[in-house]
């Protein structure tokens, strides 16, 4: 899931979108031999990366004889409106949503998608293991992850290169040059928390270096509590950093794009986020970019893995052997190559990357998420993985943490009693 600051239309503009998203003839209408079909997608920021998908899916559309119709709809309607839509049998035959259990998993549990475990079979559908269990509810496949992403550290190795700072290997070493940094009169991370999404992102990847991937499965599953001395120490991390002077002044007021312009005009040196702003950085950044995972306190850390947007086939699809053809063909190594070369998104399984037309740190991005996502350790984004009522405790614990407001075991202790809600 793309959580990056959405640039919202008007409310005419969103209506007009909502109304294209329930025209014509519905899923519901039961036409098996309906030769047209629906698809849902986010609203892109960029209008020539829609206009650019719609021209890459006319070559599906030419070869099949399936007509079609993408719609968008922004963030934060999608989710809310997207369960009406399918709840009332006027929604997408395909959408593009998250996975995990507070997304996907969701609907499946609501019989609002189909089952595409016989589908996997018949189109010999290949993804990461991993990729293919977010997307699995009792036994039964449902989707199809359609990105992977990974959310780590980028810096700028030009300031890096200058004040003579090796790559940070550890949390000592981050620190270390986080003071180098800040002496210059530059901010080291470029951290924002306006929206309250992004806090979750920063304690997902401090949490996830420090007790692994497998620390992070036991406090999804309960084994570990969520008020642990690990999960208090990663709060507080961020709070010692603001104190320090390693963030912008008042991080809960800087949104997410203020943060990345911090990043790219050179004020600031590292900005900690996920692997889709990588198209951004090749866009609007004249200084050379590295990516590593947030440093462990003993160690380099680990990359939190997770999986962004994916099709879905809605429960009551209009024609659902035309939805599964058009899934194979966004499963389709040819896909793959061209969201990798346009959209700069990653496919959720090994891929080719020597004859990619893709810059050196997309190369790098996508040999880095290969080897997560072939069986190395990885983190969790918690925010797919638990309930709503948890990410808002967990969004608004954080900013509680860096404002003051609450100090690092106070929202350790109200995690705890939210997860024990869930």
């Amino acid at each position: 899931m793309h959580y990056r600051s959405l640039k919202i239309p008007a409310v005419a503009a969103a209506a007009c979108l909502l109304a294209a998203a329930c025209t014509g003839g519905g899923p519901s209408s039961g036409n098996s031999d309906s030769k047209s079909l629906k698809y849902l997608i986010e609203q892109p920021e960029d209008a020539n990366a829609l206009k650019a998908l719609e021209e890459h899916i006319a070559d599906f559309e030419r070869t099949s004889g399936i007509d079609v119709e993408v719609s968008t709809l922004p963030w934060s309607n999608l989710r809310t409106v997207l369960q009406t839509q399918l709840r009332s049998g006027d929604g997408p035959d395909v959408f593009a949503y998250g996975s995990g259990p507070s997304f996907g998993g969701v609907l499946a549990k609501a019989g609002l998608v189909q089952d595409l475990t016989e589908a996997y079979k018949k189109y010999d559908w290949k993804v990461f293991d991993f990729a293919k269990e977010r997307v699995t509810y009792d036994g039964k496949v449902y989707g199809v992850p359609g990105e992977l992403e990974t959310i780590g550290l980028f810096y700028n190795k030009k300031i890096f290169a200058d004040l003579g700072l090796a790559q940070p290997k550890s949390l000592a070493d981050l620190k270390k040059s986080a003071e180098a940094i800040r002496a210059v009169g530059k901010t080291p991370l470029a951290v924002g928390d306006k929206e309250g999404w992004e806090g979750g992102h920063l304690l997902s990847m401090t949490l996830s270096s420090a007790i692994g991937g497998d620390g992070m499965e036991a406090l999804f599953s309960g084994k570990k509590s969520w008020d642990s001395p690990e999960v208090t120490a990663a709060l507080q991390l961020w709070a010692d950093f603001n104190k320090a002077g390693y963030l912008p002044k008042s991080p809960t007021s800087v949104d997410y794009d203020t943060s990345t312009s911090m990043f790219f005009s050179g004020k600031a040196a590292m900005i900690p986020t996920g692997s889709w702003l990588v198209g951004e950085i090749d866009d609007n950044a004249d200084f050379e970019v590295g990516y590593i995972p947030f440093p462990a306190p003993q160690g380099p850390g680990i990359f939190t893995g997770g999986l962004g947007s994916g099709p879905w086939i809605s429960a009551t699809a209009s024609n659902k052997e035309a939805a599964e053809k058009f899934l194979d063909f966004l499963q389709s190594e040819e896909h793959g190559r061209w969201t990798v070369e346009n959209l700069h998104t990653i496919p959720p399984r090994r891929m080719n990357t020597a004859d990619l037309d893709v810059s050196p740190l997309l190369s790098q991005v996508l040999n880095d998420t290969a080897e997560v996502g072939a069986g190395g350790d990885f983190g969790y984004n918690i925010d797919v993985m638990v309930s709503d009522e948890f990410n808002e405790t967990m969004y608004d614990g954080m900013q509680a943490v860096l404002t003051g407001q609450q100090t690092a075991e106070e929202v350790a202790a109200t995690l705890k009693t939210a997860a024990e809600k869930q």
